[in-house]
């Protein structure tokens, strides 16, 4: 029997990229769902992939940069469960330009979703949570919450924020002595959406452009991502890289923590600092 199976899971930002990967992903190993989205019509859409419907699954548009509405779905989640098994906070959007070019409101924008969605999303559902046997809290980062890069201020901050947010969660001791299991991704580059549904100062021309190449470039399937994010769950990871790139990122950034950009520019050639720096990667 599949360690998922019967499980109650709820995640967000399930109408599309790794959050799509993971419903499916989810569903074929037995978990019943709770998915949400900021778009109503690609919740309905991933959906439609499930294979096995059978199980269960409920689905509410969700903005989860709205306190109250993150809340209220964990209110309505709790209606149907007394419990959760997993929580899985994966919506997340991109903001291209530098400091300068980004307006404030885009950068409020930005931290509302990737960042304060996060904080809510623990916060509405930690006691479901609890009230699993094994919990598990697996919060999205990127490769870009362990790197810096020009033109992603904004996403490096929040980036950086989940990761700081997740790990210290993890070991506070209210948390630490329980069975819940906490977990930090990191992808690398993945190949989603992220990327032409980003903000940026570029003409429309350059960013579509940008992004073409930008989903050349990636390595990673959303379903690939979502087999892995399973994996960690089910193994009990505190931290997981997703993507060669990712990795190889990481492992620079630990041994030349100040001189990485200048070692990954000259490593990756044109197309790769293109990569590094300007791209989203969620």
């Amino acid at each position: 029997m599949s360690y998922f199976e019967g499980k109650v899971a709820a995640v967000t930002g399930a109408g599309s990229g790794i959050g799509r990967g993971l419903a499916i992903a989810l569903n074929r190993a037995g978990c019943v769902l709770e998915l949400s989205d900021i778009n109503d019509a690609a919740l309905a859409e991933t959906i439609g992939l499930l294979e096995r419907k059978e199980l269960g699954v409920e689905s509410r548009v969700v903005d989860v940069a709205d306190r109250a509405a993150v809340f209220t779905w964990a209110e309505a989640v709790a209606d149907r469960h007394d419990h959760l098994d997993i929580l899985i906070n994966n919506a997340g959007v991109a903001l291209g330009g530098t400091a300068e070019e980004n307006s404030i409101e885009d950068v409020e924008w930005l931290m509302g979703i990737n960042f304060w969605g996060v904080v809510y999303g623990c916060k509405a559902f930690l006691p479901l949570l609890r009230k699993a046997n094994r919990g598990h809290l697996v919060n999205i980062s990127s490769v870009f919450g362990i790197i810096a890069v020009p033109t992603q201020t904004a996403y490096n901050a929040a980036k950086f924020a989940v990761r700081g947010y997740t790990e210290a969660l993890r070991q506070e001791q209210d948390i630490a002595g329980s069975g819940l299991h906490v977990c930090c991704v990191h992808p690398g580059g993945v190949t989603t959406n992220i990327a032409r549904a980003a903000r940026t100062s570029r003409s429309e021309e350059e960013h579509a452009a940008f992004a073409q190449k930008f989903e050349e470039m990636t390595g990673t399937t959303p379903a690939s991502a979502a087999d892995q994010i399973l994996r960690a769950m089910e193994r009990r990871k505190s931290r997981l890289l997703i993507g060669r790139d990712a990795k190889l990122i990481t492992l620079i950034s630990r041994l030349f923590p100040t001189a990485y950009p200048r070692i990954l520019a000259a490593l990756g050639g044109k197309e790769v600092k293109e990569l590094v720096s300007g791209g989203e990667v969620v």
